[in-house]
């Protein structure tokens, strides 16, 4: 195989772009580990006490999670954020305005590799996404198996993640006033396996929880489709059927996290690494669908909205289509 190797004349400032995304991934990918692996070796040094410490405060702070976090603003405002949104580029579009008085449920398709898009539009203020939506704040869901980590947990609530789980969601969207945004990668780790350039494959068929949470808290619920989310990876051929996807979906059956075989750029080459590809990422945020507050509702209610969502995603995704090279004769496919 070829190597294109990059240019040795890059300029300042796409050098701290591609620090900025490396920190990401190695944080997305890595730090969980290191800050488990760190926690168990202090327990065996002189600086023991750190880890008891720490672990009382875990045991303390052991709800915080699924109580809304611990957002802080001054990070999600940091400028390596508007160097990793500047690396794709990164853009937020607003079809409609969000009443800051209502809280909501961001439906996020398609899933990709590693959830940029999400991530950058919705836990940075890179993009604005405090001044698209006055009054809002965004809270992303992400696997509670990481807030298991020592140290990585306490990371990753600061820049508004919290726990996909029903309690962590109901804490924020029962609260008086309104106000929040909780975004929730829709197909999950298992869309994941299906993230690949050109693919508009979305899991939402039997993607019903979310859409009941909504009737249960009269959160209303909003559409969101990323463009580009799954350009930005290739991922080895897994076809449903196939022994590598069984093996896939076995091991996200276990661990609730789905392995998938990517790969993309790297850091001083072009043809091969786990960097991903300098791919424009555009995020449209749908019309709120207005929703009833009906905490035991029908199988035929529950049934009629997620229909409406469905609906909805897909309008979304033909109106914008076009704007970003997506050809005329593409459409989602829901499984």
């Amino acid at each position: 195989m070829k190597i294109q190797f990059a240019p040795t004349d890059l300029p300042l400032t796409r050098r701290l772009q591609m620090a900025s995304v490396l920190q990401w991934v190695f944080s997305f990918l890595g730090l969980a580990p290191c800050c488990i692996m760190m926690f168990l070796v202090l327990m065996f040094t002189r600086f023991w006490l750190i880890s008891v410490l720490y672990a009382c405060w875990f045991f303390v702070d052991w709800k915080t999670p699924s109580k809304g976090g611990r957002k802080f603003h001054f990070l999600c405002h940091l400028r390596v954020w508007d160097y990793m949104r500047d690396y794709f580029p990164v853009k937020l579009v607003k079809t409609a305005d969000l009443d800051p008085g209502k809280n909501y449920i961001l439906g996020f398709h398609p899933h990709g590799v590693l959830v940029a898009g999400a991530f950058i539009n919705f836990c940075t203020y890179a993009t604005g996404f405090r001044k698209l939506f006055p009054g809002l704040d965004s809270f992303l869901l992400m696997l509670p198996l990481w807030f298991r980590a020592p140290f990585f947990r306490d990371y990753i609530m600061m820049a508004g993640l919290i726990p996909s789980d029903k309690e962590s969601a109901s804490y924020l969207l029962r609260r008086q006033g309104g106000g929040n945004a909780v975004v929730i990668a829709v197909g999950g780790a298992p869309e994941a396996l299906d993230a690949r350039p050109g693919a508009f494959t979305i899991l939402l068929a039997n993607k019903k929880g979310f859409v009941k949470l909504a009737m249960e808290h009269g959160a209303h619920l909003v559409p969101v489709f990323s463009f580009g989310e799954n350009e930005l990876f290739d991922q080895v051929e897994n076809p449903r059927g196939t022994c590598l996807r069984w093996i896939q979906d076995k091991l996200q059956s276990i661990m609730g996290i789905s392995l998938p075989l990517f790969h993309a750029r790297g850091i001083f080459q072009y043809s091969f690494g786990i960097m991903p590809y300098r791919k424009p990422i555009n995020t449209v945020v749908g019309r709120p669908i207005r929703v009833e507050k009906n905490e035991k509702p029908t199988v035929e209610e529950l049934d009629a909205l997620h229909q409406l969502y469905t609906e909805e995603l897909s309008q979304l995704f033909e109106e914008h289509k076009g704007k970003y090279g997506v050809p005329e004769d593409q459409h989602l496919s829901f499984v």
